[in-house]
Formats: structure tokens, sequence, C-alpha cells
């Protein structure tokens, strides 16, 4: 089966690939836009970008329902261990470690990482992976940065930016991290989830196919991308 990738609001995806479904920054039950529960969703690996709430809220009990495994910087899955989740990997910032679906690389991200009780979160990161189907870069929540250029030359078939504004990049600079990275798809994430993060996401998906190499891929909560 094609490696597919799943948007369930927010910044939370869910990628079936190799028979294996890895969800990424699990905040579904408090978010007014996922299309599921905490519940209801499948997890093999639980990717998890740093601390923030509505990005590690649903994490633990997602984790203790299925098995999972979490990935994450060696704070959270510290972290995580306490609230008795059973198998993380811990890994930092620049590191990679093959795992039964692909390759995960934490990569850097302009962002802050305070856990829900005020704990440090560590690193904030973003992911990319080699999957069967190409490389994926989830740059999940940041500021833009000039390295991603460096992620660009890696050869993209997907990347997932933030264009919210406020809390991570806005339009403008996603738009410009497009450019930098070169992928041959982008998607939006990141907004639409409550009115300060709200934008116009088609208006900004002409202007990256206008300026940039990228075709654009826009998506509802539930909505697919496959590979």
């Amino acid at each position: 089966m094609p490696t597919t990738l799943t948007w369930l609001g927010h910044g939370t995806w869910l990628i079936a690939t190799g028979g294996h479904n890895v969800l990424v920054d699990p905040f579904l039950d408090d978010s007014p836009t996922a299309p599921i529960k905490a519940a209801d969703v499948k997890a093999d690996y639980i990717l998890v970008s740093h601390g923030h709430f509505d990005h590690v809220a649903d994490a633990v009990k997602i984790a203790q329902r299925t098995g999972a495994t979490v990935v994450s910087n060696f704070e959270i899955c510290e972290w995580l261990g306490k609230q008795g989740v059973k198998k993380t990997e811990p890994m930092n910032l620049g590191g990679a470690i093959d795992l039964p679906f692909g390759r995960v690389k934490l990569t850097i991200a302009h962002h802050s990482s305070v856990l829900p009780d005020g704990a440090s979160g560590g690193n904030p990161s973003g992911f990319l992976l080699t999957l069967p189907e190409g490389k994926v870069y989830l740059a999940c929540d940041t500021g833009l940065f000039y390295d991603m250029k460096l992620i660009g030359e890696e050869g993209l078939a997907l990347a997932v930016l933030p264009i919210g504004d406020r809390f991570t990049m806005g339009p403008d600079d996603s738009l410009r991290a497009a450019k930098l990275l070169a992928a041959k798809r982008v998607v939006a994430s990141h907004y639409g989830t409550w009115p300060p993060i709200a934008q116009d996401a088609a208006a900004w998906a002409k202007r990256v196919e206008a300026e940039s190499f990228s075709k654009v891929v826009l998506l509802e909560p539930g909505g697919k991308i496959t590979l």
C-alpha cells in the first residue's frame, strides 16, 4: 500500500506507511477541528515535536492504549516515561534513527517547548522522514530559518509547513520556506484551529504555486495525501 498522510487538524498528522501507523503531535480530544478522538486513532509510533499542550496532549493516553513507541527528544521521552509511557526512542537535534517504517531525523525548529506541568520540553524540533516513496519534512512549530535550504537539498517529496502566524510562520514566511525547501509538493498545517491563527490557505497556495516550483495540496481536517 502507498504511504498516505491524513491531516487530523491543527498540527496532528497520521502517516500510514509500510503497514505501520505513525501519529505526529497528537492533539485530538480538545481540538475543535480534529475529525476523530484519541480513543479512535491507530498508532504504532508517535512522534512528538515539542512539549506544548496542543502537540502532546493525547500522547500518554494513546501510547498506553495502543502500546505505541514515542519518538521525541530526550527530555520529553523522560517526562513521558514518568507519566506511564512504556516505550520511547529518545533523540536530539541532528540525530537520526532507523525504525521499521523508515528513518527519522530531528531537525531544528525555532520555537519554545514547555510541557503541560511546566517541566522543560528540551529543544523543539521538526522531523525529516525517509519513507519508501520519498522524503517528507514536517516543519512542525517553527519560524523561518535559512537552514531549510539544507533540508531541501535532501530532495523532498513533500513538505508540511505551518501557516497560522502568531505562534509559527505565517503565509509570507511559509512561502519563503517553500522556496528554500523546493519540495515537489507542500501542504499547509497549524492554521484555522482558533481565530488567532485563521488564514486564507487558498490565497497562500496560489502564491506558492506562482512563485516557487512546488505544487500545493490543500486539505480539510480528515483529508489525505498520497506520496
